[in-house]
């Protein structure tokens, strides 16, 4: 039986050493699959036998000001065979207008013209329904998608017949600020690593909203996207993973994308990437125990640690707070937030985790070692938004309504002066 008096301790260990052992788990998982796959990939876009055809989706709101931009780069696609379909979900702006303009100029070009906002995962299963091919490639109206991303997705589909999706490698196109400098290092660092890890041990936990692949025939047996889901990537990620469908990750696959630079715009982001995370894990938690399921037992159980362990940050800080105005028990003050010599392991591991996950990007991206100063910043800028966005993304799932649609506003989408 534990004694009363570990109860501070237990909950600053587990805030403290979590992150630790996580961090350990992703560099050798990332490691793992670099000298298992990734070493051994041809620098140069792989030279695909008879490839087939394939649809891009791009559903939009309100992209009046990147939809040329999106559609002129998809445009330069270094696949022998492929058509684009922009779903207009009823912009207020001159979207419409713009991807209207494109169509009449390029044949490739289809455009599907909605009245009412209906949301990103309607879009995309009118953009599935209305395309001609088996293969698909979803990319949002506000991002750069590399000429080579299509084949290099491509080659998983051809060589794997249970490959239901494949994930690609979204690049920080906003970088003026410094919560777009650490934002290059998050997503190369941390979404990088733990996506090559997870794909070791079975089971990714999304695809990247931004940017991916799907074999339309696994989409089919899964129903498609949800309609009701506030994010649809996580949604559909489990319900193909559930099936029994592979889902790979790509690093070669890059799109340049959009990110929030402020801090009320990247909290309503996390915010809502937790309620969805959450909707998700509630939707599916009755395959919990199922046997068949076991495979995805790993993002289950590193999910919902996670978090136990904002609520024991929360936790931590509000006994220390607490301590100050009320005389706690000993056994339940916490003296110091300052963890001492396990601060510095945690610092210096964090400085590892970084070296190692860029010198694996720095074979796609030059020069992005330059950032690895900024990252330094990551665990107090993001670590704290991040437990946040938990605690308020949680009453938010449990409060939204069941089966209501998931419609869509823009969002922030970073300082582009520079």
């Amino acid at each position: 039986m534990i004694e009363l008096a570990t109860i501070s301790d237990i909950l600053f260990g587990f805030a403290l050493y979590y992150p630790l052992f996580m961090a350990y788990l992703w560099m050798s998982g990332a490691l793992i699959y670099y000298f298992r796959w990734e070493r051994k990939e041809q620098a140069s876009p792989p030279q695909l036998e008879t490839p087939p055809p394939i649809s891009i989706l791009v559903p939009c709101h309100n992209e009046a000001e990147n939809a040329l931009e999106t559609i002129e780069q998809l445009l330069l696609q270094n696949y022998p065979s492929f058509e684009i379909i922009a779903i207009n979900d009823a912009s207020t702006d001159k979207t419409g207008e713009i991807l209207n303009q494109l169509a009449s100029i390029h044949k490739q070009v289809r455009v599907i013209h909605f009245r009412k906002n209906l949301g990103k995962a309607a879009a995309l299963n009118m953009g599935a329904m209305a395309s001609n091919n088996e293969f698909l490639i979803c990319i949002d109206g506000d991002a750069l998608l590399d000429e080579d991303a299509a084949s290099w997705m491509m080659k998983h589909f051809i060589n794997g017949p249970r490959v239901g999706a494949v994930t690609g490698n979204p690049r920080i196109r906003t970088r003026s600020s410094l919560l777009g400098k650490i934002q290059v290092g998050e997503f190369s660092a941390i979404v990088g690593l733990i996506k090559r890890a997870q794909r070791v041990y079975g089971r990714i936990f999304t695809v990247s909203g931004v940017v991916a692949g799907f074999r339309k025939s696994a989409l089919h047996r899964v129903g498609y996207w949800s309609t009701d889901m506030i994010t649809d990537d996580i949604d559909i990620s489990w319900k193909l993973q559930l099936d029994h469908w592979d889902i790979r990750f790509e690093p070669r696959a890059m799109c340049w994308i959009l990110m929030p630079e402020t801090y009320s715009g990247l909290l309503r982001q996390r915010i809502r990437w937790a309620q969805g995370g959450i909707e998700v894990f509630l939707k599916y938690f009755k395959d919990l125990g199922v046997w068949k399921s076991r495979r995805m037992w790993m993002v289950y159980i590193e999910f919902i640690t996670s978090i136990f362990w904002s609520f024991s940050i929360v936790a931590t800080m509000a006994l220390w707070v607490a301590g100050y105005f009320i005389d706690l028990p000993e056994e339940i003050r916490v003296h110091s937030l300052l963890p001492s010599w396990g601060g510095v392991l945690l610092g210096i591991t964090c400085l590892i985790q970084f070296a190692i996950s860029l010198s694996i990007e720095s074979r796609y991206e030059k020069n992005i070692w330059k950032y690895y100063f900024w990252m330094i910043w990551f665990p107090i800028a993001y670590w704290l938004i991040n437990v946040i966005a938990v605690v308020l993304g949680i009453p938010r799932a449990l409060s939204r309504k069941k089966g209501a649609p998931a419609t869509w506003v823009s969002p922030d989408r970073g300082l582009r002066d520079e």
